[in-house]
């Protein structure tokens, strides 16, 4: 099995997560722009932005996550979803990931013959930048959970960090020390997903 395979199985959603970072704010940050800045993106566009958040900005997030989702659930729901908010408080912080749609729209002005695809290429270096970015903190040792409470907290994040209105939140990606490993992985039959023609 190559060392790349095995960086992608160790790669999970680890949901019991503390404070206890095997990196610094300052190494992780590191880390993550070296990471994004070698994420592939179409025309070499480089859309990709990112917000870090520790400490009490990581706090807040959660905690503004939980006063915008609960008036919109019943009441009986909502503490099983605050109850998992806190699991994400509990890291050690939380990267944003954003799309900067001002070169998006640029790039489909100028080349108006793939205009259609563009939003759709942002989409997948988001995805691709996502993914790479939580490979590389999995082997160093950091666990990682993967959110996607945009759109209910966009406007909250935009007006609490003065995030260029461009910039559409795609994913959170809430970090921290492993407290516990994740569970067993079920994988579909090779067949259901793989055709091969000579």
């Amino acid at each position: 099995m190559s060392e790349f395979v095995n960086l992608l199985k160790n790669r999970r959603s680890i949901y019991a997560l503390g404070k206890n970072s095997p990196l610094s704010n300052e190494e992780l940050e590191t880390l993550v722009t070296e990471v994004v800045r070698e994420s592939p993106t179409a025309f070499n566009s480089q859309t990709q932005r990112v917000v870090f958040l520790s400490g009490d900005a990581h706090q807040k997030l959660w905690d503004m996550t939980a006063a915008a989702l609960k008036p919109m659930m019943p009441e009986a729901a909502f503490s099983g979803t605050q109850e998992k908010l806190q699991g994400f408080a509990n890291g050690t912080g939380t990267i944003l990931f954003f799309e900067d749609m001002d070169i998006v729209k640029n790039l489909q002005e100028q080349f108006a013959l793939y205009a259609e695809n563009f939003p759709i290429w942002s989409e997948q270096a988001s995805g691709l930048t996502q993914a790479n970015v939580w490979t590389a903190l999995a082997e160093k040792g950091i666990g990682a959970n993967l959110q996607h409470y945009n759109p209910v907290i966009d406007e909250a994040v935009q007006n609490e960090w003065n995030i260029p209105t461009s910039w559409k939140l795609r994913a959170q990606l809430v970090y921290g020390s492993i407290e516990a490993a994740a569970g067993e992985k079920e994988y579909m039959e090779n067949s259901e997903r793989f055709k091969s023609f000579n």
